[in-house]
């Protein structure tokens, strides 16, 4: 298989990394693929979680361990923030809109990353930061 590519928002925090565990914590309320009772943290340490998302996953913020920094550029699993200079390769003004990431996304502007990684970015309205998105690509 070739990795599945997704893509969603969630709510917005100055702090990405708690922005990041609140939307995995939403959606994994909507859907604990069958590892009920556990959070993030719990699941990360079972080994039969592990493979559930390393042979499929889940298309969601679910199937990134954590996030990490800009810069980094080891394998995933890992949500990781684009640096300003990839925002501006496909948003000019560096503030993008929801539009402006749905259009990049769905016209293939904005790549996907690698399998088993995600990335994210702010997404702006009236220009203050209200959402991120997510996208990302599935391990298998």
């Amino acid at each position: 298989m070739g990795g599945d590519q997704w893509w969603q928002t969630g709510p917005y925090q100055h702090d990405l990394a708690a922005a990041f565990r609140q939307a995995q914590a939403a959606e994994l309320s909507k859907d604990d693929h069958g590892f009920g009772g556990r959070t993030m943290e719990q699941l990360w340490e079972d080994k039969d979680w592990m493979e559930y998302i390393l042979t499929g996953g889940t298309a969601t913020v679910l199937d990134q361990v954590h996030l990490v920094d800009p810069a980094h550029t080891e394998w995933g699993p890992f949500m990781r923030p684009l640096t300003d200079e990839e925002i501006r390769v496909w948003c000019a003004g560096g503030r993008p809109t929801r539009a402006e990431w749905l259009e990049a996304m769905e016209s293939d502007r904005l790549p996907f990353p690698r399998r088993a990684c995600g990335n994210c970015t702010v997404i702006y309205r009236d220009g203050q930061p209200a959402e991120i998105g997510y996208w990302g690509t599935t391990a298998d």
